[in-house]
């Protein structure tokens, strides 16, 4: 039942927002009593840091899954954001930005897991685009993992990137493309040219 409910209030607080549900509402919504809920956490901070956890932990599984294919980098930089975008529902309740407003202590925690993985997972792909001689050898692996961690979090601020004017897709892809041309080779452009022409 722990993990029902936690799925169950993972798609409704990535549907609705982290302060707009109610466990009221997760309790209507599963059929169960909010007793039954309060058996398994606490209060909804807790739930909300184990949903946050739980989708932290899966999300990574599948990042990892799909730099286990080794495929080309570049290509890689966009499945993995596809992949990402499709477990936060799209991102539209933008909920990474309402943690981090109304439950700062959990959103610190979140960020400096998601640094410390992205921070190796990235580096990895970058230094096999290096080998492949799709991005440049000269450039500070570390430095630029850690640019690609700021700018898409960044862009995940609401108030910065209205969602009115900027779809989360669009806005990623841009974003994607935008990191990529300063880091690519001559031969980086031709893939990432050819990527976006195949994929517009």
């Amino acid at each position: 039942m722990k993990e029902q409910i936690l799925i169950k209030s993972t798609d409704l607080f990535l549907a609705y927002g982290f302060k707009s549900v109610t466990m009221d509402q997760i309790a209507q919504e599963m059929g169960i009593s909010k007793k039954t809920i309060y058996t398994h956490f606490a209060d909804k901070r807790e739930l909300i840091k184990s949903c946050t956890f739980y989708l932290f932990e899966t999300i990574c599984a599948g990042v990892e899954n799909i730099i286990c294919q080794e495929k080309n980098p570049i290509e890689e930089f966009f499945e993995i954001k596809t992949y990402v975008l499709r477990h936060l529902k799209d991102e539209k309740s933008s909920p990474q930005y309402q943690l981090q407003k109304y439950y700062p202590k959990i959103y610190q925690t979140l960020i400096s897991k998601q640094l410390e993985y992205m921070q190796e997972s990235i580096i990895k792909t970058l230094q096999r685009g290096i080998e492949q001689q799709l991005f440049r050898k000269e450039m500070d692996v570390d430095f630029i993992s850690r640019i690609y961690f700021v700018g898409m979090t960044g862009i995940k601020n609401s108030d910065l990137f209205p969602r009115a004017s900027f779809e989360m897709n669009n806005l990623l892809n841009d974003y994607l493309e935008y990191h990529l041309r300063a880091i690519v080779t001559e031969n980086g452009l031709i893939t990432l040219t050819n990527y976006l022409q195949k994929n517009a």
